[in-house]
């Protein structure tokens, strides 16, 4: 992938007060006009697959080459053409006819198939614990399963759908100028629902307008009515009724009692039984609260991405051969940061932070952990199937202080495009650019200078957290990259001084199993939910991943030692004493000898001139969330502990604001990094959590307590941050 560095990063180096940074736009009198588009050449990204090794044939069967070059449709595009009729009248009223011809499912008989409900009959029995008990009237039971379920769903009211699907599609046609749907990944969704099998659907609810975008959108295409979950608490009880009969769910109370509570137990039981058909969204009472604000602003465009589909069934067959042994970050890390050993132990990271619910907890702890793992596939197939936005791109190019906005933005699209992620916008390079820079209006500065040049300042304060955010959705495309700049700093940061020379840094060689332990370090020290790394994918592989990503753009070139056998010479490799390939993912501990054999293969940082600032570009994108922990780890013999876990959450978000202040570096005063950073902290083992009357209670290791072992923790994290 030579043409990934074809265009070089411009950087402007923070200023020792670090109080403003400036972009120039130029204004490009003579140039050619020059036009953004979201193709390679004739092809553009599909994004959006579902996990090859966990759902093979669902990988396979529901996708098809052709289906990528099927383009986007207008889902609120309604003509005479959708309609069975013609005329000057149809015409008019196309919006009715077309809610007047929508398939509506005829109602089922759910409560008495819900009372047949194994899982139910055997809480009605007493054959589960803390049940109802044998010697209750089984009509009294059929009465309770009946009001938990009535409390739940309702049966769904034809007219209104009909008459709100109408309401809907004429106010998201004043709202948006379209609502774009690829067809391609609606194919995937119809072929998956030809297989006559319940669909279930899950959001990432990027919008608080999701909640009645989606199931519009799906009901429009043909996929029937979605049940949709709104919080009881928000609703009125005579806007709830009606939201029952349009298809709204609300959990009844009790499903989130204690595990041995007899309700809490059947009418987790019900909850079960009903939500196997129904596909499901989630929703907020705010969408109807905000709507007022939306006829006051320009109507936007959006799109609706829907990743390709897989068996459930598969997936619960599949995933549990995938399972093996893994270890808590504390003791993965824990001895490395305080010294007491050097070598990384070869397993994997078990790290969780899914919410525990009363229903996950219901269930068994296999189930449990099958329950979490899917969580990340959904994650990971959410944010790969998200396209990028041209405010993300601005953003990253505005906080590190590119100088030409114009042939930068179009530079970076084209970096994004070539990691296989999809952007979210075309045309005229100047009208994109000038588009962009009114949505981020709020926080940035324009100034005209000399020969109709505009000067671009970023707000301090609040504007480039903002920014920050909106930085990171660009993240997960550069991260293999980012995750390998900064695994090379760390490598360099006791060899060379980081203030030093490109060139000097270049003289050191890299041997491959010490690049494969930083990354391997940075790895287990990052998020899970930041890594997107799918609970198939070993670590291994992603470190080769990494290492492979840095040969490929160019930051990493391969040096032979002398008398070494070059590393593209697998004449003389032995085949009879191991298999030279495996299965992805297919690691044990003998595999450990495999990458003994990298010790002799060496690589150096490229001196092409173009190198240093894609280095410094890549190094940045993680600096916001490493400094924060840093920072974590500094404010460790500051905070007030005991606290409860949002105390000290408020206590670290004060220090880093001031620091901030201070520093002026505002990316990393964000509640998000603030709550990551305590996390990550729990589970390395620096802050331990005990239960109280007033929540989980906060207090230091006795491990951390010592000054000496704070400051080797953040001169651990410091080691990957580059200046």
């Amino acid at each position: 992938m030579d043409t990934m560095l074809e265009a070089r990063l411009q950087t402007q180096q923070r200023n020792t007060q670090n109080t403003q940074e400036t972009s120039l736009w130029s204004s490009g009198f003579g140039m050619k006009l020059e036009t953004v588009t979201p193709f390679l050449g004739k092809y553009r990204p599909f994004v959006g697959r579902c996990c090859q090794t966990c759902t093979p044939k669902s990988w396979e069967s529901l996708f098809h080459r052709s289906i990528m070059d099927l383009g986007f449709c207008n889902v609120i595009l309604v003509k005479e053409e959708n309609t069975r009729f013609r005329g000057w009248l149809v015409r008019r009223l196309c919006y009715f006819l077309w809610s007047l011809e929508q398939h509506i499912p005829p109602c089922q008989d759910a409560p008495q198939k819900i009372i047949e409900n194994t899982g139910v009959q055997n809480v009605i029995s007493g054959r589960v614990p803390s049940g109802a008990g044998e010697g209750q009237v089984p009509g009294l039971e059929k009465k309770e399963v009946q009001r938990i379920l009535g409390h739940l769903q309702a049966p769904l009211c034809p007219f209104l759908l009909r008459l709100f699907s109408w309401a809907l599609l004429r106010f998201l046609n004043c709202v948006f100028l379209n609502v774009q749907l690829h067809k391609g990944q609606m194919k995937m969704v119809h072929k998956a629902a030809q297989a006559g099998l319940p669909l279930v659907f899950l959001s990432t609810h990027k919008s608080l307008l999701d909640g009645i975008l989606l199931p519009f959108v799906l009901f429009s295409q043909g996929l029937g009515v979605l049940r949709v979950a709104w919080d009881p608490r928000t609703c009125s009880p005579a806007l709830r009724a009606l939201l029952k009969k349009l298809g709204g769910l609300f959990l009844p109370p009790e499903a989130n009692l204690t595990l041995d509570s007899s309700e809490g137990v059947l009418a987790r039981a019900v909850v079960h039984a009903a939500l196997a058909p129904l596909g499901l969204w989630t929703g907020a009472l705010a969408v109807l609260r905000s709507l007022r604000s939306w006829g006051h602003s320009p109507r936007v465009c959006v799109r609706v991405h829907l990743a390709q589909p897989f068996s459930l069934q598969e997936y619960t067959i599949n995933a549990r051969s995938c399972w093996g042994s893994r270890q808590t970050l504390e003791q993965l890390l824990q001895p490395i940061v305080l010294g007491q050993c050097t070598v990384v132990p070869d397993t994997e990271k078990e790290q969780d932070w899914t919410p525990a619910t009363g229903l996950l907890l219901a269930l068994k702890e296999e189930d449990q952990l099958l329950v979490r793992r899917l969580s990340h596939h959904v994650l990971n197939a959410s944010v790969t199937s998200s396209a990028v936005m041209s405010t993300a791109i601005m953003a990253t190019l505005l906080l590190f202080k590119h100088q030409k906005l114009l042939g930068e933005f179009s530079w970076l699209t084209e970096e994004t495009l070539l990691r296989g992620f999809d952007v979210g916008f075309s045309g005229q390079l100047r009208c994109l650019v000038q588009h962009t820079l009114s949505l981020l209006q709020a926080h940035v500065a324009l100034l005209h200078v000399q020969q109709g040049d505009l000067l671009v300042v970023p707000r301090l304060g609040p504007g480039l957290t903002h920014l920050a955010r909106l930085s990171a959705e660009l993240l997960p495309a550069f991260l293999s990259e980012a995750v390998g700049a900064c695994a090379v700093r760390g490598l360099l940061a006791g060899r060379v001084p980081p203030e030093g020379p490109w060139e000097l840094q270049g003289i050191e060689l890299l041997s491959q199993s010490e690049l494969y332990r930083q990354i391997l370090l940075l790895l287990h020290l990052l998020p899970q939910d930041l890594l997107l790394l799918q609970p198939c994918q070993s670590s291994y592989c992603y470190c080769q991943e990494v290492l492979d990503r840095l040969i490929q753009c160019g930051l990493l070139v391969a040096e032979e030692t002398p008398g070494s056998r070059p590393a593209c010479d697998t004449g003389r490799q032995r085949l009879s004493a191991k298999l030279l390939w495996k299965p992805s993912g297919d690691f044990t501990d003998s595999d450990s000898d495999d990458f003994e054999e990298a010790e002799g293969r060496y690589f150096r940082l490229s001196q092409q001139s173009r190198c240093p600032d894609f280095f410094l570009f890549l190094c940045r994108l993680l600096s916001p969330l490493l400094k924060a922990f840093a920072q974590a780890a500094t404010f460790l013999h500051q905070g007030q502990l005991p606290d409860t876990e949002l105390g000290y959450t408020e206590q670290l978000l004060q220090f880093l604001q001031a620091n901030a202040q201070e520093e002026g570096f505002f990316e990393c005063a964000d509640p998000n990094l603030a709550v990551s950073a305590i996390w990550t902290f729990r589970d390395l083992g620096v802050l331990q959590q005990t239960p109280s009357p007033a929540g989980p209670m906060l207090y230091l290791s006795p491990t951390f307590t010592s000054r000496e072992n704070q400051e080797k923790l953040e001169q651990f994290i410091r080691q990957f941050i580059c200046s």
